[in-house]
């Protein structure tokens, strides 16, 4: 499934929950299916700068595709987390790197954060797109 595919399933799912509190509960449920990372990852090393709570995050690049896990200290962080490893997850560093990430906005997530959690989310995808970088560099050389 495309990076755009991931995105209107996920459009369509919250395109049926009309209320903002339900929102956020649906995205805790997100969060608390999230598989747990490995204890490994949850070190300073890995955490992302620029996140009021705490948020680990690491990547891996397996055949050629991106795989990350985290994990937050924090439910709502977690389930938004959770929102961008589901549509990123399993695809080549160049097609993370060039996603456009409508989904955000489509489902008014962006709006209804506080600004803390706002660059929060800017952080974490920020630091997606950097572990894909890092990847497609690596795999230019060879």
């Amino acid at each position: 499934m495309t990076i755009n595919e991931r995105q209107d399933e996920i459009i369509a799912e919250f395109s049926d929950i009309d209320d903002w509190m339900d929102r956020y509960a649906y995205i805790i449920d997100l969060g608390n299916q999230l598989p747990p990372i490995d204890p490994a990852y949850k070190t300073p090393q890995y955490l992302i700068e620029g996140c009021q709570s705490r948020v680990w995050l690491n990547a891996e690049l397996k055949d050629g595709r991106v795989e990350y896990t985290a994990d937050s200290d924090a439910i709502i962080v977690k389930g938004i987390i959770s929102l961008l490893i589901t549509v990123l997850n399993g695809h080549t560093p160049t097609e993370i790197i060039d996603a456009d990430l409508y989904f955000i906005d489509r489902i008014g997530l962006a709006e209804h954060l506080s600004p803390t959690r706002s660059n929060g989310l800017a952080a974490m995808l920020k630091q997606m797109k950097i572990y894909a970088l890092a990847f497609k560099e690596l795999e230019s050389r060879g």
